[in-house]
């Protein structure tokens, strides 16, 4: 019996099957920020912004992913350098959030803000089995996509309990420090996938 082909270790140029995916993970992302962003803004929460500004720039990166599919190695690299300084801004942006609300003595509502976390967290747990199986063969591009859908579901985790902390306390700080732990992931993600990017571009080298 013959051993099945892994999609991930076709000519990314031609996998449609990649092609596919990220079309998909695209959507999803950006269809949940816009809820996500709504729900920040009107219960005050720095976690969920943070989180909602990274379900855009995941789309985006996943849009410049699919736009770069058809690239040679050396320009895929470098638009993987391009994705790793983008994953900071969601990081400069909740920094920003954050030190804007150490002044604000409003608590976000505990319920909608775990909520929104569980609906986040189904969305990033989808998206990151959707891309898990080309994680290893697309370079820095699907290394991205991976590592952004990977930390975010490790951050929706975080603000689910940060909303039971938040009812637990009637405090404004988990929200706060989960956003500030949100931040934190997107850069190591943004260094793990420069690195990728810089390796990728060492190997396309005649």
């Amino acid at each position: 019996m013959s051993e099945a082909p892994n999609p991930a270790a076709d000519d990314i140029a031609t996998n449609s099957r990649l092609r596919v995916t990220v079309r998909n993970v695209a959507a999803l992302n950006l269809g949940y920020f816009g809820i996500e962003f709504a729900v920040a803004v009107a219960i005050g929460s720095v976690s969920l912004f943070a989180d909602s500004v990274d379900f855009l720039e995941d789309g985006a990166i996943n849009l410049l992913i699919l736009a770069g599919l058809g690239f040679s190695a050396a320009r895929r690299a470098k638009l993987g350098m391009l994705l790793a300084v983008i994953i900071l801004v969601p990081g400069l942006a909740t920094l920003w959030t954050a030190w804007q609300n150490f002044a604000d003595v409003r608590v976000p509502a505990a319920v909608p803000l775990s909520l929104t976390g569980l609906g986040a967290l189904a969305v990033n747990s989808v998206c990151a089995w959707l891309l898990a199986p080309f994680r290893a063969g697309g370079g820095s591009l699907t290394k991205a996509a991976f590592l952004s859908a990977r930390n975010d579901v490790a951050a929706n985790i975080a603000i689910v309990f940060a909303g039971l902390l938040t009812a637990g306390t009637a405090s404004r700080w988990p929200d706060l420090i989960v956003g500030l732990g949100i931040a934190a992931l997107n850069a190591g993600a943004a260094i793990e996938i420069y690195q990728a990017a810089r390796d990728e571009h060492v190997s396309a080298k005649p």
